[in-house]
C-alpha cells in the first residue's frame, strides 16, 4: 500500500538576533492612543491656541448657558415641589380645622345650647308660641286719606 499522506518537508526559520547599539537618542516613546492624546491636550490647556477650537468658540459657550439653564431649571423644580408639598399640608391642616369648627359650631347652635347660654344673660325660653300680627294696610291708606283731606 502506498502512502496516503505525503511527507511535507519544513524548513526552519532563521532567527535573526538584532543587537542594539547604544545610541544618543532615547528609545521612541509608546505611542497615545487618540483619547489620551486630547485629554492631555485639555487637562494642559494647549488646545486652546488651537484654530479649530477658535471657530467653535460661540458654539461651546451656547451650551455652557444651555447646560447652565438646565441646572437652574432644576433648581427651580425642585423648590416648586417643595412649595407644593408644604401648600398640600397646609391645606389638609385648614380643612380638619373647618370640619372642627363646623362640628363646635353646629353643637352651639342647638336650641338647647342657645337656650343655656341665653341663661346665662337673663334672658328666657318663651313659653308662650309667637303670634302672628296681622295689620290691614287697605284701612290705614283711607284713614291717612281722610286726614290729609281735612287739612
Amino acid at each position: 500500500m502506498a502512502n496516503k499522506f505525503k511527507e511535507i518537508k519544513q524548513e526552519e526559520p532563521v532567527i535573526e538576533e538584532v543587537i542594539e547599539t547604544p545610541s544618543a537618542t532615547p528609545p521612541p516613546r509608546k505611542k497615545k492612543s487618540g483619547i489620551v492624546k486630547s485629554l492631555n491636550t485639555v487637562f494642559s490647556g494647549t488646545f486652546l491656541s488651537n484654530e479649530r477650537v477658535l471657530t467653535h468658540i460661540p458654539f461651546i459657550l451656547f451650551l455652557s448657558v444651555i447646560a447652565i439653564l438646565y441646572i437652574a431649571n432644576g433648581y427651580w423644580a425642585d423648590d416648586k415641589v417643595r412649595q407644593v408639598n408644604k401648600l398640600s399640608s397646609q391645606i389638609k391642616e385648614f380643612r380638619s380645622e373647618y370640619i372642627s369648627t363646623k362640628s363646635d359650631l353646629m353643637f352651639v347652635s342647638k336650641q338647647s345650647e342657645v337656650a343655656k347660654s341665653a341663661e346665662k344673660l337673663g334672658l328666657k325660653e318663651p313659653i308662650v308660641p309667637p303670634m302672628k300680627i296681622v295689620v290691614d294696610t287697605t284701612k290705614e291708606n283711607k284713614q291717612e286719606a281722610t286726614n290729609t283731606n281735612k287739612e
